[in-house]
């Protein structure tokens, strides 16, 4: 077992995190996905060696917490046991339903594979920070648009051929495109570009390369053929139509495959007792669900079920605390485990959450962003959010447009915080004009006025 990872780093099943509940570790499995059986067994290995809590992260990783150093030890052999080969050097990450969704432009699978294969062989992988991704998207019904990459490809159809869009830097919609090429070059692209974050040192991120640089790997679309150059119109010469991004659809519900259904299935705040998955995957074997697929976006996709099966799985999961509506305002909502769970929580983060959700269904749409953080380290959401709760030794304090490490403009009790902020919300219900947003209306408010509304009793 290696020595124990920093905060900020990866916490792989062979270098486990300190949190404020024991160890932390994460994996993904090579196959992409696992039967229900050995969805089970990590159940029962999070109940034999950690606290219980299984996570899945908004990336689509499995995280096991409340281990200790020598659990975590037993666990990283069960694991082996069990046959689970897990990811390890940069990710280089695909869609949730790659390979199997008749809606996808192009498998990304292989060429995935042919990045790692090159990454590896190049011997990047201890040179790049733990943080350093890419990103293979083909396109169909769940797209990696949500998710932020230091490089990224996405497939484009063209009119006889597939070719790839390189980008840097951001997510569908922010990342810097580079160019439009066919396979090999983008793999040729991707391991370039990795070369120069690596040249830049461990800390480094493709967002920090320079033009120069950045001009340079678009240039190596000079070698590919004609018909394959990107202009500037969105349209290669050849008919690639470039894809702006559209919202990206939820998980969670009904995804219709080549094959059958696939049932998607959200953990509330990206977590559960694992007693809960271990029930859900029983009973989804008894359904006959055959392969169970981590998701970005905290979720869970079940494989392999027949029509019929899909509501009784749905019935289920409901009944067992999961997410099955994709418009559940527990969706909208990022929560670390908060107290009792966490010994660095000061509030009790889920029970906020819970509150909150329950009593303002109506208003926490898409536009508006909550975090509700234990303590300032802000590990369920480290980005901005429209309003942050956040616990120190002065209770619960509020962030307008900030992250929980920011100064709070105001405090309640920790026990009585979701009232604060159904205060705010209430203002946000009676004073929202026809057509505005949550999140404009909020901004409309102002930073000083929803701090002095938080903070009336």
């Amino acid at each position: 077992m290696n020595a124990f990872s920093r905060r900020g780093a990866c916490p792989a099943l062979s270098t486990p995190m300190q949190t404020g509940d024991g160890l932390l570790v994460r994996l993904n499995p090579v196959a992409g996905g696992m039967p229900p059986k050995l969805l089970i067994g990590l159940g029962e290995s999070a109940l034999r060696h950690g606290n219980g809590i299984m996570e899945v992260t908004a990336r689509g990783s499995l995280q096991i917490r409340g281990l200790t150093a020598k659990s975590a030890r037993l666990l990283a052999a069960e694991v082996d046991a069990l046959g689970i080969a897990v990811r390890t050097g940069v990710p280089v990450e695909t869609g949730p339903l790659a390979g199997i969704d008749p809606q996808e432009v192009a498998d990304p699978r292989p060429l995935a594979e042919r990045i790692r294969a090159a990454v590896e062989e190049a011997g990047l992988t201890p040179r790049l920070g733990p943080k350093v991704s890419v990103v293979i998207d083909g396109g169909g019904q769940l797209t990696m648009d949500a998710v932020t990459a230091d490089i990224r490809l996405s497939a484009v159809q063209a009119e006889d051929e597939i070719l790839w869009r390189v980008s840097v830097s951001g997510d569908g919609g922010s990342a810097t495109p580079l160019a439009v090429v066919e396979a090999d070059l983008a793999r040729d692209i991707t391991v370039a570009a990795l070369r120069m974050v690596a040249e830049r040192g461990r800390e480094a991120h493709a967002r920090d390369l320079s033009e120069r640089q950045l001009a340079s790997l678009a240039g190596w679309h000079s070698f590919a053929p004609p018909s394959v150059l990107p202009d500037m119109s969105g349209r290669t010469e050849g008919g690639a139509v470039e894809r702006h991004p559209a919202p990206a659809r939820s998980p969670i519900g009904i995804f219709d495959l080549a094959n059958g259904q696939a049932l998607g299935i959200g953990l509330p705040f990206g977590s559960m007792p694992a007693r809960n998955l271990i029930d859900l995957a029983g009973q989804a074997s008894d359904l006959g669900v055959t392969e169970i697929r981590l998701s970005p976006g905290r979720a869970m996709l079940f494989l392999g079920l027949a029509p019929s099966a899909g509501t009784s799985l749905q019935t289920s999961a409901a009944a067992l605390g999961f997410v099955t509506d994709a418009a559940d305002p527990r969706t909208r909502i990022a929560a670390c485990p908060g107290t009792p769970a966490c010994a660095s929580g000061r509030i009790a983060t889920r029970a906020i959450a819970e509150t909150i959700a329950a009593q303002n269904s109506d208003l926490l749409d898409a536009s508006l962003s909550l975090h509700v953080s234990g303590c300032a380290k802000g590990c369920a959401h480290p980005g901005l959010a429209a309003l942050t709760l956040v616990g120190d030794e002065n209770g619960a304090g509020l962030v307008v447009g900030g992250t929980a490490k920011a100064l709070p403009a105001g405090y309640r009790p920790g026990y009585d915080a979701a009232r604060g902020i159904g205060g705010i919300l209430a203002a946000i219900r009676a004073q929202r004009h026809r057509g505005e947003t949550a999140a404009a209306c909020l901004t409309r408010l102002g930073a000083a006025g929803i701090a002095e509304i938080y903070r009336q009793e």
